[in-house]
Order: C-alpha cells, then sequence, then structure tokens
C-alpha cells in the first residue's frame, strides 16, 4: 500500500502543478509580459509625441491663416474656431528676436504648470513624460514648444489642456495592449509548445524512467526506450538506457555473489567437518615408514589445515572476505616447490603425454616480503591456469610445455613473473580479465583464480597485470624472455618492506 502511495506521490511531482511544465509556463508568460512591457511604454511616448506634433502642425498652419489676414488680424468667431481645431489654449510664434502671441482664448485664466520642448527631448525624458502626462493631476494646462516648417520662424508654442491628451494616451493604450495581450497569448502558446515538445516533454520522459527504474531495477520494462532524435536529448536517453543497462547487470552479479556467498558458507560448514576427518588420516600417515608418504604427508597437512583455515573464516564472515596480510620475510624457493607439489607436476601429463616444465629463475636464498599464505594462492591461481592451458595445447614447433617464474627484488619494489609458452590470452577474454565470473581463461572455468589474485595482491599494496607490450626500460624487463615466454605472461609487483615503512 505504501508502495502504491509513494508512486502516485512521485507521478504527481513530475508532472502536477510544481512540474517543470507549469514553471515553464509561468516564466514564459513573465518574460512574454515584461517584453510587452519594455515594448508598451516607448510605444505610448512615440504616439504621445506624434499627437503633440500634429498639434504643433495645427497650430502652425493656424499662423499661416493669421499672416493671409489683413493687417495680421481675425475676429473673435474664427480665433476661436482656429484655437478648437488646434485644440490649444493659445499659440505663440517666434521669429528671431520677435515673440509673436497668435491666438489666445480670452476666457482662459489658468496657470501653466508644465513646459515640454519637443526639439531636444531624448528617448527617456520622452518616456518618463508618458509617466507624468498619465500620472499628473485633472485639468493641467501644459506648455509644448516644437520646431516650424518651411522656414516659419524659431519655434511655434501652444498651450493645450493635457486631459484631452492623456485620454487620447489610454485609448491608444488600452488598444495596444489588447492587441499586446492577444499577440503575447498566441506568441506564449507557440514557444511553449515548442520547449514542451522538444525539452519538456523528453526530460519528463527521463525523469520518469529514472524513477521509474530505482524503484524496480529488475524490470526491463522500467528501462528507457531512446527516441531517435540525434542532438543531446537523444545522447541523453542513449546514455542513460546504457547506465541502466550496467546498473542492472551489476546488481544481478550481487545477487548472484549474495546467493554464492550462502551457498559457499553453507558448503564450507559441511567441507569444515569433512576436513577435519580427513586431518586426522593424515596425521597418521606422518607415521608411515614409505618415505614418498612421509615425505608428502607434511605438505598434504599443510594443504588441509588452509582449506580448514579459510572455511572457518568463509563461515565467519559469511563470505570469502579476505583478511589483511600478514607481512614477513621468507625464503622463496619453498614457497614454489609448495606449488609444484600442489599442482602435482611430476605426474600431469600433457595431451602428447608431457611433463609440464617448471622453470625457476630465482636464487636459493631469495626472500620475499609478504604474506605467506596469500601468496602462495596468488601464485597457485596463476599457475594452475597456465598448467590447464599447456595440458590441452599442442605446440606446433614441438616445444615442450614450460612455465616460468622469475624473481626480482629492488629497494622499492619485488616483482614476480609467472609465465609460459602455451597460446597465450585470447584478446576477448582480455577486456574482463580480472573481473569475478568473467576473465575465464579456460572452458569449464570460473573466471575466479585471477579476481581473487589481484585482489591478494592490490591488499599487499601491489597489483598484478598481464604484460601485453614490453616495456625496456622497467626494471622487470630483464626477468622476461620473449623468444621462450610465448604465452602468457603476468606480472606480480609487491611493495619491498623499504617502501611499506615510508607509507
Amino acid at each position: 500500500m505504501s508502495d502504491k502511495s509513494t508512486d502516485k506521490a512521485t507521478k504527481t511531482k513530475l508532472w502536477g502543478f510544481g512540474g517543470l511544465s507549469s514553471r515553464l509556463l509561468m516564466l514564459t508568460i513573465i518574460f512574454i509580459l515584461l517584453g510587452e512591457f519594455l515594448i508598451f511604454v516607448p510605444s505610448l511616448a512615440n504616439f504621445r509625441n506624434n499627437w503633440l506634433n500634429e498639434k504643433l502642425a495645427k497650430a502652425q498652419i493656424a499662423t499661416l491663416v493669421l499672416d493671409a489676414s489683413p493687417d495680421n488680424m481675425v475676429d473673435e468667431a474664427l480665433e476661436g474656431e482656429l484655437l478648437s481645431h488646434v485644440g490649444a489654449e493659445i499659440v505663440a510664434l517666434k521669429r528671431g528676436e520677435m515673440r509673436q502671441l497668435i491666438l489666445q482664448r480670452p476666457t482662459n485664466s489658468r496657470m501653466i504648470e508644465a513646459s515640454f520642448d519637443l526639439r531636444n527631448e531624448s528617448v527617456m525624458q520622452q518616456i518618463m513624460a508618458v509617466f507624468d502626462a498619465l500620472l499628473a493631476p485633472e485639468n493641467r494646462l501644459i506648455k509644448i514648444r516644437g520646431a516650424t516648417k518651411f522656414d516659419a520662424g524659431d519655434f511655434v508654442e501652444i498651450v493645450i489642456d493635457e486631459n484631452t491628451m492623456r485620454a487620447a494616451m489610454w485609448t491608444y493604450g488600452k488598444n495596444i495592449m489588447g492587441l499586446s495581450i492577444i499577440l503575447s497569448i498566441i506568441v506564449a502558446a507557440m514557444i511553449y509548445m515548442a520547449l514542451h515538445w522538444l525539452l519538456v516533454r523528453p526530460i519528463k520522459r527521463i525523469t520518469q524512467s529514472i524513477v521509474d527504474f530505482g524503484q524496480d531495477p529488475d524490470q526491463s520494462k522500467n528501462m528507457i526506450v531512446p527516441s531517435k532524435r540525434t542532438d543531446e536529448v537523444g545522447i541523453a536517453e542513449q546514455q542513460l538506457l546504457q547506465m541502466q543497462l550496467e546498473l542492472q547487470t551489476t546488481l544481478k552479479e550481487k545477487n548472484r555473489l549474495a546467493a554464492l556467498g550462502l551457498a559457499v558458507s553453507k558448503i564450507s560448514h559441511d567441507l569444515r567437518n569433512m576436513l577435519s576427518s580427513t586431518q586426522m588420516i593424515s596425521d597418521r600417515l606422518q607415521n608411515s615408514e614409505d618415505p614418498t608418504v612421509a615425505r608428502l604427508a607434511p605438505k598434504m597437512e599443510a594443504a588441509l589445515d588452509r582449506a580448514i583455515n579459510f572455511c572457518v573464516r568463509t563461515l565467519k564472515y559469511g563470505q570469502a572476505k579476505e583478511e589483511a596480510p600478514q607481512k614477513t620475510f621468507f625464503a622463496l624457493q619453498p614457497l614454489l616447490d609448495d606449488v609444484a607439489d600442489t599442482l602435482s607436476l611430476d605426474i600431469l601429463k600433457t595431451s602428447a603425454d608431457e611433463n609440464i616444465g617448471w622453470d625457476l629463475n630465482i636464487d636459493e636464498d631469495d626472500l620475499i616480503y609478504a604474506d605467506r599464505h596469500q601468496l602462495f594462492r596468488i601464485i597457485l591461481n596463476i599457475s594452475r591456469n597456465a598448467a590447464d592451458i599447456l595440458k590441452n595445447h599442442q605446440s606446433a614447433n614441438q616445444t615442450l610445455p614450460r612455465i616460468f617464474i622469475c624473481y626480482l627484488a629492488t629497494q622499492d619494489m619485488q616483482y614476480l613473473v609467472v609465465a609460459d609458452n602455451g597460446p597465450g590470452v585470447m584478446e576477448r577474454a582480455k577486456q574482463s580479465l580480472f573481473n569475478a565470473f568473467q576473465g575465464s581463461m579456460r572452458p569449464g572455468g570460473t573466471g575466479l583464480g585471477l579476481a581473487i589474485s589481484q585482489e591478494l595482491a592490490q591488499a599487499h599494496g601491489g597489483d598484478i597485470k598481464l604484460i601485453d607490450d614490453l616495456q625496456g626500460d622497467e626494471p622487470y624487463a630483464k626477468l622476461i624472455e620473449p623468444k621462450a615466454m610465448k604465452g602468457a605472461i603476468f606480472l606480480i609487483e609487491l611493495p619491498n618492506k623499504s617502501q611499506t615503512d615510508n607509507a
């Protein structure tokens, strides 16, 4: 029940009022209105400027009528008619040094409250004048001065009642505002639809896929289905699908490992009991008078001890978790002899009935600084892979199968080379060579040996790598013989005690 409620809440958040679509709509409306405001005010200022210039032009025509009359005089009726035509209270004209009052209403006795000169008004002054006109008190008289045409004088002046201009501005403003709102709605709808289709809709698909996949990553239906777009959105969809596939694979592997860990714990419990009984038999074999049995019995007991300890650790942690390495200096030669005995190289035969050679390039007094038990497992895993491959490989030039182990210690590092003269590592296996369950080098392998070996080497502060391209300036280069080591060449790097102490 709670899962369904959470799912519904998530979808409401994605698709509801607080989602990307509603925010995009609100931003589109705000920006369109802001743009309209930035256009509307200059447009209204331009209307005011044109309206006043038209009044000034009519006033100049009235002066021409007066100039054409006898003695520059007209009767009172004609004067009133001319002023009404101009829409002014007073008309004046300046010629040279003389300023002449052309027309005036005799009944006008109000004071002039503001004056504007259109000849040198800037854009900002025109805009400020618009707000001044709209917010000014009623019945205000203003004086307007403008340039004349046809060199009729220096300038012409009129005094008008601002109410007439304000009414015309309000009418124009309402008309242009209504038209702007209609156009804004159309433009906003087109912008919103375009952005919604190109961006918001695919982003919602991506977001919904992330949410659905996060709630149930095991279901492939929750993965995104990429569109055929080739832009950034299409790339994001492709990358999201790739990440979902990789994550699903990783989760399946983890579930598989968890199930495997439980199975290993159960097996280890029963195997420990069986190994304990086998160890008792091994103790009795040590008393045998057969020299071969007496020689192999301690090694078999050591192998049983390692197996029992590993089972105990597996049961203790519930998984194959490695303990921190207990590093000491010890002789390398006996360890390699134990590896050879564990591999049973003295009796192991190839398909051509040949023994596998064990070629050691080390000194008897060589010491190595590492955890003896973990280093034994590292070398054993790599050598076992080499032995299994050589056992089934037939050389074209009848070369005897061999496993090579070389060792070099410097002041800071220790280098162990484990190589063979087999067919080498397949190209498809190199990419996931050290990945669990993926890097098997032989048919029937689990792909765990190299993964475990690398984990143990890295726990020492070192690493394991496959040598493909030999660099001649590397310290370990002199250990490798390319003509003899034609197969896989693995390099084990472990820090020496001096480097460990410095760290």
